[in-house]
C-alpha cells in the first residue's frame, strides 16, 4: 500500500493540524502567563509549544514523502479543542486533557493503524509521540494542581528557589515575593532542578 492511498496519510495529516493548533494555544497561554507576571511557568509552556512545534515538523516531513508532487490539498475531517479563555489556572487543565486525549485516544491508535499498513517507521512516530504528550500532560496537571494548592511558591519543606532573571539562589519553604539581587517579582522564581527530584 502506497502512503497516500492509506489511512495513516490522513492520520498525520491531523496530526500536522492537531500539533499546529496545540502550539498556538500555548502560546497563547505563554503570553498571558507573562502578561500576569508568570515568567518561570511562561517559559515552561514557551518549551512545550516548541515541542509541539517540532510535533508537527515531524507529522509534515512524513506527509511530504508521500508524494514527489506538492500537496494541493488533503481533505480532513477532525475534531480540536476551543476550550482555552482567558484564565491560567482553567488552561493549564484543559491542556492536560488535550494531552490526554492525544496521546490515548489519538496516537496510539494511530500508532496501530500504522503498522497494520506496514509503516513501521511511522508507527514509531507515532508511539514517540505520544509519550512526550503524556509527560506534557503531567507538566500540565502539576502546574494546575499548585496553582489551585496554592503551592506554587510554597512548599511543605525547605527547598532552593532560583531567580530566572539573576540566578539568584536561596533556601526555604516559601519563595521570595521580590528577588534580593535584582528584584524581580516572584514570577520569575523556580525550583532548583535538585529540588524538583525532592518533592
Amino acid at each position: 500500500m502506497k502512503l497516500i492511498d492509506s489511512q495513516t496519510y490522513l492520520n498525520l495529516a491531523k496530526a500536522f493540524s492537531a500539533e499546529t493548533q496545540a502550539r498556538t494555544r500555548y502560546e497563547f497561554m505563554e503570553y498571558g502567563m507573562r502578561y500576569n507576571g508568570y515568567k518561570t511557568m511562561a517559559e515552561i509552556v514557551d518549551s512545550i509549544a516548541y515541542q509541539e512545534f517540532n510535533h508537527a515538523r515531524m507529522f509534515y516531513t512524513y506527509l511530504q514523502k508521500a508524494s514527489s508532487k506538492p500537496i494541493k490539498n488533503i481533505d480532513i475531517s477532525g475534531g480540536f479543542p476551543f476550550k482555552e479563555k482567558w484564565d491560567i489556572q482553567e488552561n493549564l487543565k484543559f491542556a492536560a486533557d488535550d494531552e490526554h486525549v492525544e496521546a490515548y485516544e489519538i496516537y496510539i491508535p494511530a500508532a496501530e493503524v500504522a503498522r497494520k499498513e506496514g509503516f513501521n517507521d511511522i508507527a514509531e512516530l507515532f508511539d514517540l509521540t505520544a509519550k512526550v504528550e503524556m509527560q506534557h500532560e503531567a507538566i500540565f496537571k502539576e502546574l494546575y494542581t499548585q496553582m489551585k494548592n496554592g503551592t506554587l511558591y510554597k512548599k511543605p519543606k525547605e527547598v532552593t528557589w532560583v531567580c530566572s532573571a539573576c540566578g539568584h539562589t536561596g533556601t526555604g519553604k516559601e519563595a521570595w515575593d521580590t528577588c534580593p539581587l535584582c528584584g524581580a517579582k516572584q514570577g520569575t522564581v523556580c525550583l532548583k532542578l535538585e529540588s524538583l527530584s525532592n518533592m
